[in-house]
């Protein structure tokens, strides 16, 4: 069973629930991260236990939104080891996965539909990382 990590803001707490949900029922762990209402709070508070997360693999993947998708993937992106990729149509989902080996998906909460952001991450679920040249490429990403 695949453990999947999640953090929203406020402006991206009821999409986070209903996500998790559909994480569950698709048989994944969830742990998490908060925030836990829909109450006004910094995406980077939940961001960066995420992030730490999903770059020391106690988590398999992650799955983070705020209501533009910005602030969360910038805070994500600052740590070593992660690439989150702000997706907001399936097909971005697919080649953030098969072309960058994203490990964290970032929805922008505001700007798309629950059966959108359902859509999103399927697509992101079913893809594959395909490597070779993608690998390469990846391996130049993070610095120090």
């Amino acid at each position: 069973m695949k453990t999947v990590g999640m953090a929203a803001d406020h402006a991206g707490y009821t999409l986070k629930e209903e996500l998790k949900s559909l994480l569950i029922e698709e048989g994944y762990k969830v742990e998490d991260f908060g925030t836990f209402s829909a109450e006004s709070m910094d995406y980077p508070d939940v961001a960066h236990p995420l992030a730490r997360a999903v770059a020391g693999k106690e988590v398999d993947f992650g799955v983070a939104m705020c209501g533009s998708g910005n602030g969360i993937s910038m805070t994500l992106n600052k740590h070593k080891g992660v690439r989150a990729a702000l997706c907001w149509t399936p097909e971005l989902a697919k080649l953030a996965k098969e072309h960058n080996d994203a490990n964290i998906l970032s929805l922008p909460a505001r700007f798309i539909s629950t059966a959108m952001a359902k859509e999103i991450l399927k697509a992101y679920l079913s893809a594959k990382f395909e490597g070779g040249r993608h690998q390469r490429r990846i391996d130049k990403i993070d610095c120090d």
